[in-house]
């Protein structure tokens, strides 16, 4: 199977999937000697269009894990894509508890839009509630994985025909989202938390202009309307630390 051009293609509000997948991408193209190509879909304007796939192409497609399976916000773009009968490696991060059945439903979603899922990953990331929960990761081990990832794919594709991979998960319809918790074990629901902004907020907008859904007022980044995924973009990246959150129940589970 001769693939002309590998593709990354992402959804990652901190980074850390886009390191892990790109990790992985670059070494699959230069085992195959192939072009490289990124489709960045984070931001709305990134799932305003998709890749036009071509014979000869390959793709490596990575999101975070959120509440045990791939975010929710994803899922209508992701099942826009044609895949064409390209293989694919589907990667997803996750904070250091659990992959759930994240992993086994990106792949489901990838055969289902035509693609081959042939290989696979799960890999740490830094926690998006937190700087403490993988601080730091993907570090330069995980990356070492990620292209050890990309490594293995390349010979899965010049060894012929790959198969369908099997990975870890419970089969559709999965076990559903994963249940926040207190301190005390009890279940909660912080649907509602929205990120707040101290006076230390500069006004220089990179709040608003990293936000995933676009939730974050650009003339105004104090007034964030939501839907908020708590995807931890705005606090993780604001250059003054102005962005918090003080909503009891989302800090009862963050502990």
């Amino acid at each position: 199977m001769k693939i002309k051009r590998v593709w990354a293609i992402y959804f990652s509000p901190t980074h850390t999937t886009r390191r892990v997948v790109e990790a992985a991408a670059e070494v699959l193209a230069e085992r195959l000697g192939a072009k490289r190509a990124t489709w960045d879909f984070t931001l709305p304007e990134g799932r305003e269009g998709r890749p036009g796939f071509l014979p000869g192409d390959a793709a490596v497609v990575g999101v975070p894990t959120y509440a045990g399976l791939v975010p929710a916000v994803t899922e209508p773009w992701l099942a826009q894509l044609k895949g064409e009968g390209i293989p694919a490696v589907p990667v997803v991060t996750y904070g250091n508890r659990d992959f759930d059945d994240a992993l086994i439903q990106l792949r489901d979603i990838l055969a289902d839009r035509g693609f081959l899922p042939f290989a696979a990953g799960a890999f740490v990331g830094e926690h998006s509630f937190s700087r403490i929960l993988a601080a730091g990761r993907p570090n330069g081990e995980d990356l070492s994985m990620a292209r050890q990832l990309g490594e293995l794919a390349a010979g899965r594709l010049e060894a012929g025909e790959p198969a369908m991979v099997e990975v870890a998960g419970t089969p559709r319809p999965y076990r559903g989202r994963y249940q926040p918790r207190d301190r005390q074990g009890r279940a909660v629901n912080f649907a509602d938390a929205r990120p707040l902004t101290s006076e230390d907020c500069d006004r220089c907008g990179v709040c608003a202009g990293v936000c995933p859904t676009g939730a974050i007022d650009r003339a105004d980044p104090t007034v964030c309307r939501g839907p908020c995924l708590k995807c931890g973009a705005c606090v993780k990246q604001c250059p003054q630390k102005a962005r918090y959150f003080d909503h009891e129940v989302y800090l009862e589970h963050t502990a």
